[in-house]
Parts: C-alpha cells; structure tokens; sequence
C-alpha cells in the first residue's frame, strides 16, 4: 500500500534550496505560554471553584470528560482566542492545552479508534455544557445544570482573596454597554440609542477586577437591576471588611433618585454624572463666562468649577451636591455636572476647589473602565451570545469573565512591574499566550520546548519566578 503523506506546501527557493513546509511537526502546539495560565489557576484556583458552580447529572463511570476538564477547556480556549466551539476539534488534540486542562493523558489513548490522539472534549461536548443552561438538567444530553448565583459568588470570592491586607476604600465601576443580536435570541429588542438589536450587559468592575458581569434585554433603562446587583456586592464586601469605604461612580445614565437613595441609606458614597439642563446651566454662568473670557484670550482650553446644591423639580427627592465644570473649547461650551457625596462644607478647602479635585481626579478616572469592556467585547468575545436561549447567552458571558479573571490575575501576580504590567488581554495573548511549543513525552516527563528566538523570553521568565513565589490554592 501507497503511504499517505501531509500536503506540501512549497514557499518558492532559498539559493538551491526548495523552501516546502507540511503540517507534519506532530505534538506541537502554538499556544505555550497557557502554561503560565495554568500556573496562575494553581494559584487562584479558579478552574476547581468554577467546576462547582456546576451540578453534573451525567452517570459517573460512563463520562470520559470531567466536568472540570470541560470548563477549564472552554475558559482557556477563550483567554487564547478560540471563542469558536467549532476550533475545538482541532484543539483537542492539543498537548500544552490539553496539560492545562488537567488532562493527564495529553497523548489521548482513549478507548474508540475515532478519537485516538484526541485528548480533549470536541465541539459538540463543550456545546452540550453551554446548552445545559437552557435545559437545566432535563434533557437527555444536557444533564450539567449551572448554579449562576454561585458564579456571581465566585467573582466576589476571587476579589476579596486578591488583597493582603484590607482596603481603605473601594471604587465601584458601574456601566452598561450593547451586545449586538444577529439572530433572533430570546430576548432580543431593538435599542434606540445604540441603533441595533442588542442586549444591554451590565458591568461592574472594581478596579481593573470583574464584580458583576449581567446579561439584560435591551427594552429597559441602563440602570435597569443595579440596585439589586450593587446590594448583593456590598453586603459581600462588608461581610469582609466591616469599615471599607464604597465610592459608587458611574456616568449619568445610572444617575436615579432610587440608586443614590439607597446609597444614602446604605452609607455608601457616590460620584455619578449629572445631565445637563438649561437650571444647571445656569447655575455656572458666572463660571462659564469667565472661562470664555480666558479662552479668548489665550486660545486653550479653559475651565472653572463649581459646586452647589440642585434638587430636581419632581424625580429626586431631596437635594444633593453638585459639581459643575464649566469648560471653553475651540469648538466651544463644554459644560459638564456631577451628583455626588464627597464634598465637604466644613472643609477649609473651598468648595469649588474640593469640586475641581473630585471631577479631575476621581471621576474621570472611572474612562478606564471602557478600556475593561473593551477587553471583555472585543478581545475575550463576551459579545458572542449566538445562543437562543439568555441563559445560555449568559453562561457564555461568564465563561469570557472567567477568562478575563485568569488573565487580569496574570497580569496582577505575575506582570506587575514588567513592561506587561499594564497590557491589555489581547497584548497578553499576542506576545506572551501565542508561542510555539515542541512537546515530548517520557515516562516520568512531558517536556515542552520553547523557541530559542522568542523575543519575549525574559518577560515570559520573570512573570513565572513571580508566580512560583505564590503559595498554592489547589
């Protein structure tokens, strides 16, 4: 018999030399830097955790995936760019990924000739965990029910262990962004300002961390359940740590008498964006014109600051401090307002002053958390709700969180000081995830080579001598 040989691909000549190239290497795989994420779930321990926030209905002796493998396999399979569930079937048979996973017979000597060499779940195990949430355990091959409140729980529990020592004071990001819809998923509505079918998720970040991560339909106000989701998190916080300061900032879309009412009542401070209106306009006229003079004058940006009392005619129910910027543009008028509790009348330090202090470096330091959506949506998929069902849209969109938490914790533990230590999720993957490894197994080793010329070695060294210096969570 004739012996099959890969496909040739020939890349013209070097000198005398035919350049052709094969998919022959065997066990190599283009992903060895997950051996840095698997370094960190051992020391987060987040693959153990997430594996039990699920109920496995399957008959024990007759699986042949664990349900920790399957969820580690989809988390990792994110975090490196697969958001695909149809680019498992190639990844199954991948060594580095398969070790991550847990898997120790990364060689796959499975039991039927179908599947030798295959050491991972394919596209359609992994599909019937995400479609468990639709089922809930019902269905004849969905039998793996997801307990979504113990993942919001997981969020919370991976926060509070982040920190040595307890904070002063936490910032709470809150904010909602769209989710476009291509098909017809439950709960799908036509959203005016963002133009499209969508969803409306809901975001809360502390920090660069993940709190909350809220699958919404769209025919609803943007601040439509933050109430509830911000009650849950703080009474967790404080369960924690009694005397934190919570600073609640979001923009003015989540500026509602009944969120800042709760606030008050529950001791939590608040600086949130405040509409302007033709009242509040004019409250900072003397401001304004005086920024218009300087502008005119030195022709740059100018601008002054306010604060005063404002209660609305009929939507708030008691009046609040407000921080009015009046600004001067080239282009022209650029005021801008704030609601919020951090001003302090008996202060020496003027008002106006205390308001310049608070909008310059307080608030608008909450546009970084467009940078942690932007990571979420564009490099991690979270808008990738192909679904029918929300429920497993949802599940889809805590399996991108947890990936978001893998790598954040990479970079929290492992890059901090590194020229990485700021990079974002795609950066990561692109220069420190996407490496080329040779792997060969011994008896007592699985040896994975790294390539001799990757420029990023001495990165890739450090954040493991970081990690290793960690204590062990599993």
């Amino acid at each position: 018999m004739t012996e099959c040989k890969p496909e040739q691909l020939s890349f013209g000549s070097l000198g005398r030399r035919e350049m052709v190239a094969s998919f022959d290497g065997g066990m190599i795989s283009s992903d060895g830097g997950a051996l840095l994420l698997g370094e960190v779930d051992r020391r987060i321990g987040l693959f153990d955790r997430l594996a039990n926030c699920f109920i496995d209905g399957r008959v024990e002796h007759l699986v042949e995936h664990p349900l920790r493998q399957l969820v580690a396999q989809r988390v990792l399979g994110l975090a490196l760019g697969y958001e695909d569930l149809n680019d498992h079937d190639a990844l199954r048979r991948d060594p580095v990924l398969a070790a991550m996973s847990g898997q120790a017979d990364v060689l796959g000597t499975r039991r039927r000739a179908q599947d030798a060499g295959c050491a991972l779940a394919g596209k359609s195990t992994l599909n019937r965990l995400e479609g468990s949430a639709e089922a809930g355990g019902r269905g004849r091959y969905k039998k793996i029910v997801p307990l979504m409140g113990q993942m919001d729980e997981l969020f919370l529990t991976l926060f509070i262990e982040s920190f040595q020592a307890p904070p002063t004071s936490l910032v709470l990001d809150i904010d909602a962004t769209d989710d476009p819809l291509h098909g017809h998923q439950e709960g799908r509505f036509f959203h005016g300002y963002y133009d499209n079918y969508c969803y409306l998720p809901l975001y809360i970040f502390c920090g660069e961390q993940l709190l909350c991560a809220r699958l919404r339909t769209a025919n609803q106000d943007g601040a439509a359940g933050s109430e509830e989701e911000l009650r849950r998190i703080v009474k967790r916080l404080r369960e924690a740590w009694p005397s934190v300061q919570i600073i609640l900032r979001g923009d003015s879309g989540f500026c509602r008498d009944g969120l800042l009412s709760w606030c008050e009542c529950e001791g939590v401070d608040y600086i949130v964006g405040l509409a302007k209106n033709a009242r509040l306009k004019r409250a900072i006229g003397a401001q304004a014109q005086a920024s218009a003079d300087e502008h005119r004058q030195t022709q740059r940006a100018a601008r002054r600051f306010a604060a005063f009392t404002y209660r609305t005619h009929k939507s708030w129910s008691k009046s609040r401090w407000v921080v009015g910027k009046a600004e001067h543009l080239t282009l022209g008028a650029n005021p801008r307002f704030i609601v919020t509790t951090l001003l302090d009348p008996e202060s020496a330090t003027p008002l106006s002053e205390q308001g310049r202090d608070l909008y310059e470096r307080v608030y608008c330091a909450r546009g970084d958390m467009e940078n942690r959506i932007k990571e979420q949506q564009l490099n991690l998929f979270a808008d990738r709700t192909s679904c029918e069902s929300m429920q497993a849209n949802q599940l889809r969109l805590y399996f991108s969180s947890f990936a978001y938490c893998l790598l954040q914790a990479l970079r929290r533990l492992g890059l901090s000081g590194t020229e990485m230590a700021t990079a974002q999720c795609g950066t990561l993957r692109e220069k420190l995830l996407k490496v080329g490894a040779r792997v060969r197994v011994s008896v007592r080793k699985l040896w994975v080579s790294l390539p001799t010329a990757y420029p990023y070695a001495e990165v890739f060294i450090e954040a493991y001598r970081r990690l290793m210096l960690l204590p062990l969570r599993i």
